[in-house]
């Protein structure tokens, strides 16, 4: 199962001033690419608070979101709330025919995937801004060493790089 951990990130490394942020400072381009790419896997797994960001799901692919929460319930196809653990969530994407998903967030949810060593790709979009606080990529305490092979970078928009890496499993 191809895993892309599709990401925005400040030039210092974050991904929002704090958990409820919405991730409206990434640029036009950022945004479509992310449409383009979360389509593209045909479903994207995200955590409780970032779903809760969003508010709702989003067409035209399958949401996961990763939550303990047992009351949260969906009567939507297209939306499914699930404690299941990283690899039994691909487990059962792989059972209904997918072969990608796009990991989106958020920081908890990212540590959990890379812990397991889950993220196959990570295409991630340097946005020109500074926040100097606010969440990292993965919530700590996470100690990674993970390797990647760079693949492309494109700058999509006024000094926004897009940049695509492989990880390379030990």
């Amino acid at each position: 199962m191809e895993v892309i951990l599709l990401i925005a990130s400040t030039v210092d490394g974050k991904i929002a001033r704090n958990s409820s942020q919405f991730v409206n400072w990434t640029g036009k381009a950022d945004k479509k690419y992310f449409v383009e790419q979360t389509k593209k896997a045909g479903v994207m797994i995200m955590g409780s608070k970032t779903y809760d960001t969003i508010g709702k799901p989003l067409p035209g692919r399958l949401n996961i979101v990763m939550t303990r929460d047992k009351s949260r319930q969906s009567d939507q196809d297209n939306l499914v709330f699930t404690d299941l653990s990283p690899a039994l969530i691909l487990e059962d994407l792989a059972l209904r025919g997918y072969t990608s998903a796009a990991l989106v967030g958020g920081a908890t949810v990212n540590a959990l995937f890379a812990r397991d060593n889950l993220i196959t790709q990570v295409h991630l979009t340097l946005v020109p801004k500074l926040f100097g606080s606010g969440l990292s990529i993965f919530a700590p305490p996470l100690e990674l060493d993970l390797n990647l092979s760079f693949e492309s970078s494109q700058d999509i928009e006024e000094g926004h790089l897009l940049l695509i890496y492989r990880v390379i499993n030990p």
